[in-house]
């Protein structure tokens, strides 16, 4: 989708020669300042971006999404904006970090006002705020739009609330796993406490986070598989630690996925009647509405 030149053949040159250092450039004749947002595009759901990144990208001249960003969104952005997929997915990169963090840049020196559009909450494992560092050093402006995160959103679709009177006083976000791919150490931390823990890309994880969870003596702890959460296509396993990697290869649930366990999965507010809600909700509007 881009209308851009090779970027390897046109721009990795003037990249290393310092060209695109110079701040403001011309663009069509006119003069700018090369600009980074770097917006959440939220969990999927498309009605769940926030105004301030539908007018972000608005006014972008550069689109870089990753793989979880829903693609309607890219429609908000100008016909003629560029819009270049460098997301990962399963371990597959189209570009390095290293390899993203200078296209910010040079994209920005030379079109202008680059978006940089992550799935969830930028600022939520997301490294968004490694490439807004990154693209204040080589001396672009910078702002950051937050998005709304999985680890919360994520649970609501599926009628769970992370914090529940009773239930649960707080809540751990957890990555599954550290930079080297080993199981993340704070999660034994987690699994000691009362606290819903919600583990974002953690399903090739699943079994021995569930080994850890009872090694804590908590096999009957609840615990929700949500893949797709919020989208048309989510999933929903519900189980135990004792039970749920059974569970989840019995359903066939894949990636995107967050895991939760806490008492609060115990209370949740099953989709029937979620959809039982907004459809009173609904007719509570037209009788009082006025056409």
């Amino acid at each position: 989708m881009s209308h851009l030149p090779d970027f390897q053949a046109h721009y990795s040159e003037n990249y290393s020669s310092g060209v695109f250092n110079e701040s403001p450039v011309s663009k069509g004749g006119s003069r700018f300042v090369p600009r980074l947002t770097v917006v959440g595009a939220g969990p999927g759901d498309p009605e769940l971006l926030t105004i301030k990144a539908v007018n972000a990208l608005k006014t972008a001249d550069v689109v870089l999404y990753d793989a979880l960003v829903n693609e309607v969104l890219l429609d908000y952005a100008p016909a003629i904006a560029t819009r270049i997929y460098v997301g990962k997915r399963r371990g597959a990169k189209a570009y390095t970090q290293e390899e993203i963090n200078e296209r910010i840049v040079a994209y920005a020196k030379c079109c202008g006002h680059v978006v940089r559009l992550k799935g969830g909450d930028p600022f939520v494992f997301g490294r968004g705020l490694e490439e807004l560092q990154f693209a204040r050093q080589c001396g672009l402006e910078t702002a950051y739009v937050p998005g709304i995160s999985s680890a919360t959103a994520g649970a609501g679709a599926a009628g769970i609330a992370v914090t529940l009177r009773g239930a649960s006083r707080s809540f751990w976000t957890l990555t599954a796993t550290t930079d080297s791919g080993e199981l993340n150490p704070e999660i034994y931390t987690a699994a000691q406490t009362d606290a819903t823990v919600v583990i974002l890309m953690g399903l090739t994880k699943l079994e021995e986070i569930a080994a850890v969870f009872r090694a804590q003596g908590k096999s009957n702890l609840p615990v929700a598989v949500i893949q797709n959460a919020s989208l048309v296509q989510q999933q929903e396993v519900f189980g135990t630690v004792e039970n749920i990697v059974a569970q989840v290869e019995q359903s066939r649930i894949g990636s995107p996925a967050i895991i939760i366990l806490g008492e609060v999965v115990r209370h949740r507010v099953p989709a029937t009647e979620h959809l039982t809600l907004a459809e009173l909700l609904q007719k509570a509007r037209l009788a009082t509405a006025e056409f």
